[in-house]
């Protein structure tokens, strides 16, 4: 793939100053695409911006597409696309207590309701040059297969992802393609509080014997961005190192 390859496309990236968001913006930029990078945390995306090419084109849009109509106000803004990468979400530990019923509601707002938002507002805009087929990338996880027993919404919200994703799937086709990735442990900032509590044994489970890096699923999402994935759609492909298998 060289940059002249991608250089008519434009993707959006949701959680562009996360770990993976951020890995995804940079990558994408290198070869050539027009990146438009959407975060609530304004100054974390302005770190983000100025490590891409300082001659590339990107956007850099600070918004919380979790209030009401905000997914909608920012497809208003983007004109065509011929993909969205969507990693926005939250990671909140709850339990079975009436009180978590908050961290629930929140949590499924958060990581379902906006997928949901996102990509009905995201449809209309999405074309793909030269006969090809848009993308949709969503972010599922390991804990949507495996259940965490102290995340119990953010399990739940991800199998909705999955989900979504496979439903997405045949309500866009052939014009759009919709996959997720599900990854495992990754080494970035949202599951830092479970490394450190729970690293040892967490480690001894994953076969490859490492956590996972934000650039290499950062590569699976470029890999279901690329004429290469154009057979590929309704997918979630697991990047844990093969703490799942099957």
């Amino acid at each position: 793939m060289t940059a002249e390859t991608w250089s008519d496309r434009t993707i959006l990236i949701t959680g562009a100053a996360g770990g993976i968001g951020a890995a995804c913006a940079r990558q994408l930029d290198a070869l050539g695409v027009s990146v438009i990078l959407v975060d609530r945390d304004e100054a974390a995306l302005r770190r983000v911006a100025a490590t891409l090419r300082p001659d590339g084109a990107h956007r850099a849009l600070a918004a919380d597409l979790s209030e009401p109509g905000a997914c909608r106000q920012l497809f208003d803004t983007t004109g065509e696309l011929y993909g969205v990468v969507h990693m926005a979400g939250i990671y909140q530990a709850d339990d079975l207590t009436p009180e978590s019923r908050a961290v629930w509601d929140r949590t499924m707002s958060v990581n379902l309701d906006m997928a949901f938002d996102l990509a009905s507002a995201a449809a209309p805009r999405l074309r793909a040059p030269d006969g090809r087929a848009a993308r949709i990338v969503m972010a599922a996880s390991l804990a949507y297969r495996r259940g965490s027993f102290d995340h119990l919404a953010y399990s739940a919200s991800k199998g909705g992802i999955a989900g979504l994703t496979r439903a997405l799937s045949r309500r866009l086709a052939p014009d759009v393609l919709v996959n997720a990735v599900a990854p495992g442990i990754i080494d970035t900032a949202m599951p830092a509080g479970l490394i450190a509590a729970r690293g040892d044994a967490l480690r001894r489970e994953i076969p490859l014997g490492r956590w996972g890096s934000a650039d290499e699923v950062a590569g699976t999402i470029v890999f279901l961005c690329s004429d290469a994935a154009s057979y590929i759609t309704g997918q979630i492909i697991n990047i844990d190192g093969g703490m799942v298998n099957g």
